[in-house]
């Protein structure tokens, strides 16, 4: 049986990719037999990660080192694949991912001053290197992911008292060097990373998403798989 595919959305919170992960799984749907794809998130997706998102999410928690958050972030991503991920993809499934380990290394290599190097060396011990065959970057601009992303925490905290805003309250320049480090991902993997960048409508960049991962199915996927 071929692999499955492995799709991954990153961004700063507020750029989006909530929304269009829902309309991008709802397009597979619409063209694959199978149920595919498979939508998870990190951190969380699994009972263990959704433990370590209530811990490092929660604004209440404070004193957390940077590599301790890093850690967690790791250790939620090897459950992920080895629970949800890796099972998903020997049965030749696509999955799609909610955040992967470019976030790791924007929040934490970027935004905390850890570096690319400890990130990816603690990518290829603990996640065995995995890597998505196709990873879609959601760059609106800096402003106006921030003010969605906290205008939204704000709600979500008033609606059913969830309070995943810790990271937003870091201020402006940390997510200055969070977006920055993307953009340097984005230009050392060019071949896996596809940016789609500015402040473009909802359905402008669903179109750009679905031009992206056609063009990454004809390649990757068996033509046995996708529906007539």
């Amino acid at each position: 049986m071929p692999r499955g595919l492995l799709i991954t959305l990153e961004g700063l919170d507020g750029s989006g990719k909530t929304t269009q992960i829902r309309r991008l799984a709802a397009w597979l749907k619409s063209r694959f037999q199978a149920d595919d794809p498979i939508v998870t998130r990190q951190p969380g997706g699994t009972e263990t990660g959704d433990r370590i998102r209530a811990l490092v999410l929660d604004s209440r928690q404070t004193g957390l080192a940077p590599m301790t958050e890093m850690a967690l972030m790791f250790a939620d991503r090897a459950q992920a694949i080895a629970e949800v991920i890796q099972p998903a993809l020997e049965q030749g499934r696509i999955v799609v991912c909610d955040r992967f380990t470019d976030s790791t290394e924007a929040y934490q290599g970027g935004g905390r001053g850890l570096g690319s190097d400890a990130v990816l060396e603690l990518h290829r011990l603990l996640c065995g290197n995995l890597q998505a065959d196709l990873t879609l970057l959601l760059l609106p601009s800096l402003e106006t992911s921030l003010e969605r992303a906290r205008r939204r925490n704000q709600r979500t905290s008033e609606q059913d008292g969830q309070d995943e805003g810790r990271f937003e309250q870091e201020q402006d320049a940390f997510y200055r060097r969070v977006w920055e480090k993307y953009r340097e991902i984005a230009a050392r993997e060019p071949r896996r990373v596809v940016t789609i960048e500015g402040d473009l409508s909802i359905d402008e960049v669903h179109e750009k998403i679905v031009e992206a991962v056609a063009a990454r199915l004809v390649a990757a996927t068996p033509s046995t798989r996708i529906a007539q």
